[in-house]
């Protein structure tokens, strides 16, 4: 009879599968969860592979390496997320501003989480503050003299769009150069729109008609709008998005400047977006980057 057992032991022991449990760091990180105390885990098993799946409230990096972004937790606490504040833009323009028309009607059909607050411009009369005027929009006037005195000084303009407590100024065709004051006072938030591939056709002088000439002339094969943050200088902010237009064989500046202006509407519209949207994020040799919104680990 014991010969029997333990006949009937060893068979099932070698029918028996040997179960293998790989190595996991998700136990090993148990450890180091101190606060809360109490936490609730949601897990996924992929019982053919043999592995245990946990996303974690870490930080992810990206191919570079250096990337630092709030990865989604599955490690759930009780709050709910707040709810993201539509952020006030500020526009500056001296012209038509047809970019500043595509950001405001952005605004109000939801692609943009935010609201035009206020118009500020060099010119009362252009054809962008007669569209912020049409549209109950505030305008400001800057600079603004009178018998050659400045009665608007920087220092106002300042305390203005903190009275309408602006989180971002979206420049817009605006000619003029940015007053350190507000440069100062807004660091990291003021941007412009440029109608080249910078550095390539920037700087001062190089503005409208005159930069697609350049690319023309240059021999240039591509060209494109930028967008980039602003300094005390004139195109030397760091570079944030850009978007590439062929140079066609037989291009007149105006047929360039047609199609660059296209993908300034929309290239414009998605930044706007990703600043309200508090999707820019930097990597440690200081270049921003838009955090995809589809796929929070893609940048670009």
């Amino acid at each position: 009879m014991e010969t029997r057992n333990a006949i009937l032991r060893a068979s099932l022991h070698s029918a028996a599968p040997s179960i293998q449990i790989p190595q996991n760091q998700f136990f090993s990180n148990l450890t180091k969860i101190h606060s809360p105390k109490w936490v609730s885990l949601k897990s996924r098993f992929s019982l053919s592979s043999h592995t245990l799946l946990v996303k974690s409230k870490t930080q992810c990096r990206n191919s570079y390496g250096k990337i630092k972004c709030k990865g989604v937790s599955d490690i759930e606490e009780d709050s709910p997320k707040p709810k993201l504040r539509r952020k006030n833009l500020a526009v500056f323009v001296s012209g038509g501003g047809s970019n500043f028309r595509s950001i405001h009607e952005a605004t109000l059909n939801g692609s943009v989480h935010g609201d035009v607050v206020v118009l500020v411009t060099n010119k009362q009369d252009c054809g962008g503050a007669e569209y912020a005027r049409d549209k109950r929009i505030p305008v400001v006037v800057f600079p603004k003299k009178k018998d050659g005195q400045e009665v608007f000084s920087a220092e106002d303009l300042v305390i203005t769009l903190r009275s309408y407590k602006v989180d971002f100024i979206l420049l817009a065709g605006y000619l003029k150069l940015i007053p350190v004051e507000l440069v100062r006072a807004y660091p990291k938030s003021i941007f412009n729109i440029h109608p080249s591939l910078l550095p390539a056709f920037g700087g001062k002088g190089y503005y409208g008609m005159k930069v697609h000439k350049a690319v023309i002339s240059s021999g240039a094969r591509y060209s494109g709008p930028t967008i980039h943050y602003v300094d005390e200088q004139y195109d030397t902010g760091r570079i944030l998005a850009q978007r590439i237009v062929p140079v066609l064989t037989n291009d007149t500046a105006e047929e360039l400047a047609a199609r660059v202006l296209h993908e300034e509407h929309q290239l414009y519209v998605d930044v706007a977006a990703a600043l309200c949207e508090e999707r820019i994020t930097w990597r440690e040799d200081g270049v921003p980057l838009i955090q995809s919104k589809e796929n929070p680990n893609e940048y670009f």
